[in-house]
């Protein structure tokens, strides 16, 4: 799934060929996963490892991927077996002897805050790889709050819809700077009392999206929410007072294209 919607993302033929269009041999390429949910809705090692694999097969040297967030007690919480073995795809969180929080606060805008130190120093380019989910607050959390688990302060940035919030986190030369490549995991979706993991309305998607535009891919990742709660008669998230308001504040700033008519969607079943 990972090679055919590189492919389909790039137009190229050889996977290697599309990998280059974001990565080059020598970059430190890393995997922002997002493990707070537990093992019942984080990004899991079946999904970031073979991720992981496939670049250091076809594109990066191995022991330059990073699988990271926040902790190790939550990587190990998700299923991760931790790692620094630079013969393979490194596992591990900031809180690693080593690794840590910058010690120069980055400001943009209305936020001001400490990076992780792996998307700071460790890493020259980066792809956010998080779970698709309904969020009480944001409205939806997918690709660009993903990094929200690379600051220090998350918590200060959950007021008026965690808008402007998410974009200018995502603004600041970080993650901006580095970050190469947005991909859903939509293989299963919280769509409703989300973030935190409640089954009954966890639905099995059964798809990967993956977008070079961060704000583009977000918005999809919005509409399939819509999508499913329109199927399981929940009321949209506009009529919950809570639409995603931070995609049109990162269109506004740049970052990419929240409107869903200019947005091209390629679907192929695998």
């Amino acid at each position: 799934m990972f090679e055919r919607g590189v492919r389909l993302l790039t137009g190229e033929n050889d996977p290697y060929e599309a990998l280059r269009r974001f990565f080059r041999f020598e970059d430190r390429v890393g995997i922002k996963i997002n493990t707070i949910g537990g093992k019942n809705i984080s990004t899991r090692p079946d999904v970031s490892l073979p991720l992981a694999l496939w670049l250091g097969e076809k594109n990066v040297r191995p022991g330059n991927v990073i699988i990271w967030d926040r902790t190790n007690r939550e990587l190990r919480d998700a299923g991760y077996r931790l790692s620094e073995d630079k013969s393979g795809p490194r596992i591990f969180g900031t809180d690693t002897d080593g690794a840590g929080y910058g010690g120069d606060l980055v400001v943009r805008g209305n936020v001001g805050s400490l990076f992780s130190t792996i998307q700071e120093d460790f890493v020259t380019a980066s792809i956010s790889l998080a779970i698709l989910k309904d969020h009480g607050l944001a409205g939806v959390t997918a690709g660009m709050k993903n990094y929200f688990g690379a600051v220090h302060n998350p918590n200060k940035y959950h007021d008026s819809r965690c808008d402007p919030y998410i974009a200018e986190v995502f603004d600041t030369p970080s993650v901006k700077g580095k970050h190469r490549l947005s991909i859903l995991d939509c293989l299963t979706v919280q769509c409703h009392k989300g973030p935190s993991f409640h089954p009954q309305w966890a639905e099995k998607y059964g798809a990967l999206v993956l977008g070079a535009d961060p704000v583009a891919t977000d918005a999809v990742g919005w509409r399939i929410i819509e999508e499913i709660r329109a199927r399981k008669g929940l009321p949209s998230l506009a009529e919950e007072q809570r639409e995603p308001l931070y995609l049109a504040t990162a269109e506004h700033m740049g970052l990419g294209t929240a409107d869903p008519g200019r947005i091209e969607v390629i679907e192929e079943n695998v």
